[in-house]
C-alpha cells in the first residue's frame, strides 16, 4: 500500500515527515521595497540610500535581514502554512543572514523537516521543527533559521472526516 500524498495546504501534524524538503515561491526584490522597509524599520544608510551604500562594505544597496525574514514569512503564508491546522509558532532559533539581498534578486523559500514531536501535555497538537531558508535566483542560501511550528493532529480534529 502506497502512502497518500497530502497537499501542503491540507496537512496536519501527522503529514510532516522528517527529512522532507520542499521549495516554493518566487519573490522579486525591488530597490523601492528595500528602501521603504528600511526607512520604516532598519534605517541604516546601506539599506536606505543607494549612493551612500556604494561606499559601504557592501558596495551597494542591500535589503535588511529583517526584510528578508518578512519575505520568507510571506512565502510561507502563501505556499506552506496549512490554514486548517496551523496553530502558530513558539519561536525560531539560529537566525543567520548569510549573503546580502540586493535589488533585482528573486527569492524562494526552502523548508526541510528536521523533527516532529507530538505534545505530551496537549495531545491534539504537535510541534514540527523546520530548517527554513531563503534562496536567491543563483541557488545561494541568503538566510536560514530553525523554526518551530505547531499543527493540529488529524485524529483530534472533530471536523475531519477520514477518507479512503
Amino acid at each position: 500500500m502506497q502512502a497518500k500524498t497530502v497537499p501542503w495546504m491540507e496537512r496536519y501534524f501527522e503529514d510532516y515527515t522528517v527529512g522532507e524538503v520542499v521549495e516554493f515561491g518566487d519573490y522579486p526584490v525591488t530597490e523601492e521595497e528595500i528602501v521603504s522597509f528600511a526607512k520604516a524599520y532598519d534605517p541604516q544608510s546601506f539599506h536606505t540610500d543607494p549612493e551612500a551604500a556604494k561606499g559601504s562594505h557592501f558596495g551597494g544597496l542591500v535589503g535588511s535581514g529583517w526584510m528578508t525574514g518578512a519575505i520568507v514569512m510571506r512565502l510561507y503564508c502563501d505556499h506552506f502554512i496549512p490554514r486548517n491546522s496551523a496553530m502558530g509558532s513558539p519561536g525560531i532559533d539560529k537566525v543567520r543572514w548569510l549573503l546580502p539581498v540586493r535589488p533585482g534578486d528573486r527569492l524562494r523559500a526552502r523548508a526541510t523537516i528536521l523533527a516532529a514531536a507530538r505534545s505530551r501535555s496537549k495531545p491534539n497538537r504537535g510541534v514540527v521543527t523546520i530548517l527554513q531558508e531563503a534562496v536567491n535566483q543563483r541557488g545561494e542560501t541568503v538566510m536560514s533559521y530553525e523554526g518551530k511550528a505547531m499543527f493540529k493532529c488529524r485524529e483530534h480534529d472533530p471536523l475531519t472526516v477520514t477518507r479512503d
